[in-house]
């Protein structure tokens, strides 16, 4: 199999233009400014195929000779139609069969039998959730056990785990059965525990009485009833109840505009922790993480446990917010948990903040993950309401690598048919979006680290000719790169390391494989494209984009990055 190869040999190799007339080719011009490269506007064009590019300069003339014949753009099976008058490198993309927005699925009640897993995997469900809120290590032990069986019969398919935190959370006690609490009626909170009556309940937090203030607005379940404080003494808060509603057992309690003093990671999530570094799960959602200190701090004990584990921090308090740089930073990723966000902040403000953390995270390359309430509906029906429709369109509009049921699946009546809505609608939302044949950039970023300057050339390349990407990696950085400048195709990821493959399946856009690779480079990419044509991936003659990142060569003695365009041929 032969390969019109382009080689990044300096700081300003790009990809694509008529590849039948040079093998190398390099952009002059990478780090002119955004006037000159709106100046330069070529059309190659072979028969009725015509695609955009950028000014080339040809630093080898002649014809590509290859098994496959000259590279011609009349081979290609190309979906993308320009914008009349459009912007440089604006196309249209039709459907594409793989959804790239990944989609997160809590495992309960409803969901935890050998049977419900495989059903909800093939109908989407990429990432499965253990809510330690609720459960034992026995149950959980189940699930995980049971994810591990899925993924062990399968290359091409993956499942990861993400274990999420208790965390701090404030709830009342146990009622002997709910009661009912009507508008203007005086309500007490106790800390002494074991109260219920029928105006007085305890709550779990010995702090709640310092922590709440004569005025403020308690939310009981998010916002689904609300009392105002009017006095308290040592151990009591009274109470007036504003929105009425059944108060039930182990309810969650928000104050409005605050966060609790309590610590985000309790000696119940210790715990929790350690059964998951037992357990090798892929992923730590945190839960009410207030600034940066926690993330390190857990970290660190994940490196001393010597524990490949990544946290993604959940921004759902108040306080959180002055913070937001920092706690990213330190993270893996984000997820928006907007139930409590929006039961701590006015909730006008929740679709902006939704909007603003999911562009941080896509600044810094980390993933980010939108939940609650999408699918709240689909808990007791079995048909969305048009409004979560929309909800979900939005946070794919907006970049989210992934979309999260949490009740829907965990304890819904229609765990299938919800996963099934969601995977539907994010796959029509992309078809809809716009691409741009040459990603955004930022100079500062990549003009200093050179994989981030390939990833952008690749997918260049890849979103001008309309090829899928395939990488080969050990560590998951290239895939994850080419993930955040978000190509108009599928990122076939392959790599020999079942946990960077685990890893892998929250990214969007990312189709993990796990392979062994040979000594033999020619070899190894045979195998995987035998794999995908055999998976119905990709098919015979179809052309995709073969990338090899430099940052730890897999085959080369020296540190290069390469990019192949091939015609898939058997």
């Amino acid at each position: 199999m032969a390969a019109i190869t382009t080689i990044l040999t300096d700081a300003s190799a790009v990809a694509t233009a008529d590849l039948s007339s040079f093998r190398t080719i390099s952009d002059h011009s990478l780090f002119d400014s955004v006037n000159s490269w709106t100046k330069r506007r070529l059309f190659s064009s072979k028969g009725d195929s015509s695609f955009p590019i950028r000014s080339m300069h040809n630093t080898q003339t002649g014809v590509a000779s290859s098994t496959n014949g000259h590279f011609n753009a009349d081979k290609l099976k190309s979906t993308v139609e320009l914008l009349n008058g459009g912007a440089l490198g604006q196309v249209k993309m039709n459907s594409s069969h793989q959804r790239k927005t990944k989609i997160v699925c809590t495992i309960g009640p409803s969901t935890s039998s050998r049977e419900m897993i495989w059903k909800l995997a093939e109908a989407g469900m990429n990432v499965a959730r253990l809510n330690m809120s609720h459960g034992d290590h026995a149950s959980h032990q189940k699930t995980i056990d049971l994810v591990k069986e899925y993924n062990a019969q399968f290359e091409d398919k993956v499942i990861a785990i993400m274990l999420d935190t208790k965390g701090p959370e404030v709830r009342s006690g146990d009622v002997p059965r709910p009661i009912q609490l009507k508008e203007g009626q005086e309500f007490k909170f106790t800390i002494r525990r074991g109260v219920s009556t029928e105006d007085t309940v305890s709550v779990n937090y010995d702090d709640f009485v310092n922590d709440v203030e004569v005025g403020d607005i308690l939310l009981v379940d998010g916002g689904m009833m609300s009392l105002a404080v009017t006095s308290k003494t040592k151990d009591l808060v009274m109470c007036v109840v504003v929105d009425g509603g059944e108060l039930k057992s182990r309810r969650h309690l928000n104050v409005r505009g605050k966060s609790a003093t309590l610590p985000s990671i309790t000696d119940k999530d210790w715990e929790d922790i350690k059964f998951g570094v037992d357990n090798q799960v892929d992923f730590y959602a945190v839960s009410f993480v207030k600034d940066a200190k926690v993330v390190h701090e857990l970290k660190d004990y994940l490196k001393g446990c010597n524990a490949d584990i990544h946290v993604i921090v959940k921004i759902e308090s108040a306080d959180s917010i002055p913070n937001l740089h920092s706690i990213i930073s330190a993270s893996d990723g984000a997820m928006v948990a907007r139930g409590d966000l929006g039961a701590e902040l006015p909730i006008e403000e929740v679709p902006l903040l939704q909007e603003d953390i999911i562009r941080r995270c896509r600044d810094m390359h980390k993933p980010v993950i939108v939940a609650t309430n999408m699918l709240e509906s689909m808990i007791n029906h079995p048909t969305p309401t048009r409004a979560e429709v929309s909800d979900i369109a939005i946070a794919v509009r907006e970049g989210a690598d992934a979309i999260m049921l949490s009740g829907e699946t965990a304890h819904g009546k229609y765990p299938i048919k919800a996963a099934k809505v969601m995977h539907t609608v994010a796959l029509r939302t992309e078809s809809s979006l716009p691409v741009n044949v040459m990603p955004p950039v930022r100079f500062n970023a990549y003009k200093s680290h050179m994989g981030e300057m390939f990833a952008f050339h690749s997918t260049t390349m890849a979103n001008t000719l309309n090829t899928p990407i395939v990488v080969f990696t050990r560590t998951g950085s290239m895939a994850i790169l080419l993930s955040h400048y978000r190509p108009s195709s599928s990122i076939f990821a392959f790599t020999n390391k079942e946990r960077i493959k685990q890893k892998l399946a929250l990214y969007q856009g990312v189709i993990p494989i796990y392979m062994q690779f040979s000594d033999d480079a020619e070899e190894t990419f045979s195998r995987a494209l035998k794999l995908l044509t055999g998976k119905n991936l990709v098919e015979e003659g179809e052309f995709i984009t073969l990338v090899q990142s430099g940052a730890q060569p897999i085959w080369r003695r020296e540190s290069t990055h390469h990019i192949q365009v091939r015609k898939v041929e058997l």
